[in-house]
């Protein structure tokens, strides 16, 4: 495989927040899967390690996606669907924890479901297959995240606890804040037999009348705003990914399948 500074996107093209596409100080991207070189169950632009991938292909992906960035940096968490926001400051040292393009392994990788950073070209990577990855971008303090909701996230406020991260770690204000819910399990498929053990009472405002679907991006953007994200500063691709399996990778809608990405990062 090429060194970084050779990589090319081969014509991947990401899906872009029209609001984050609009400001300077930082890249971005929602990228499905209808680029890349893996095949099979995982055919397309297949960004997951033990899925069961060829983990060179995997590694091909990767790099295609963050050239289409301009990115050669990059920080894949350990994902675990649990509540932990990773904080990554300017003069830290994280070359152990970035994503290694010769070798297509990370030496010591960081474990949790969110990441926020005020380091410039470090692209923060979120896999999802039905669950929410979430971009974030506070324009004013120069600071991004990106965040892993799934179903369990959602339940636990996960987003909530990133901006208040944000807030404590890097005195954002959550009225600066810029927010980007991608594609994901839509209310018309987020089934949930066993809600009324699964998910908390006060939560069940979110299910449709008489059956047990819930709108998770409703959810989302209520618990953005509870904290003091401005309604208008969060947009959603409004995009179910189990109804366009032949876009994104869906597990509820494909079992065995690959993982897509989102990606934010701020520029020099």
């Amino acid at each position: 495989m090429g060194r970084p500074e050779k990589m090319t996107s081969r014509g991947v093209v990401p899906l872009r927040f029209d609001h984050l596409a609009a400001v300077p100080g930082i890249v971005h991207g929602v990228f499905p899967r209808t680029c890349g070189v893996s095949d099979g169950a995982f055919s397309g632009l297949n960004l997951g390690l033990g899925c069961g991938d060829d983990p060179a292909l995997v590694a091909e992906n990767r790099r295609l996606m963050l050239a289409s960035l301009g990115l050669q940096r990059s920080v894949f968490l350990k994902q675990v669907h649990g509540t932990r926001i990773q904080v990554l400051k300017q003069g830290d040292t994280i070359k152990d924890n970035l994503w290694n393009p010769e070798t297509g392994t990370t030496p010591v990788p960081l474990e949790g479901d969110g990441v926020v950073t005020d380091i410039p070209d470090v692209g923060l990577v979120i896999q999802v297959a039905d669950c929410q990855a979430v971009v974030l971008y506070d324009p004013v303090r120069g600071v991004v995240g990106n965040v892993h909701s799934g179903w369990r996230g959602s339940i636990s406020d996960i987003l909530g606890k990133s901006v208040w991260v944000m807030t404590d770690a890097f005195g954002c204000r959550p009225e600066d804040m810029l927010a980007g819910i991608s594609p994901s399990l839509g209310p018309c498929c987020a089934e949930f037999i066993n809600y009324k053990e699964e998910i908390p009472e006060g939560l069940w405002q979110y299910k449709a009348d008489g059956r047990p679907y819930f709108d998770f991006w409703r959810m989302s953007r209520d618990q953005l705003t509870a904290c003091g994200v401005k309604q208008g500063n969060i947009q959603q691709m409004d995009l179910c990914t189990v109804c366009h399996t032949d876009r994104f990778f869906s597990y509820r809608g494909e079992k065995t399948t690959g993982r897509f990405g989102a990606v934010i990062a701020l520029t020099k």
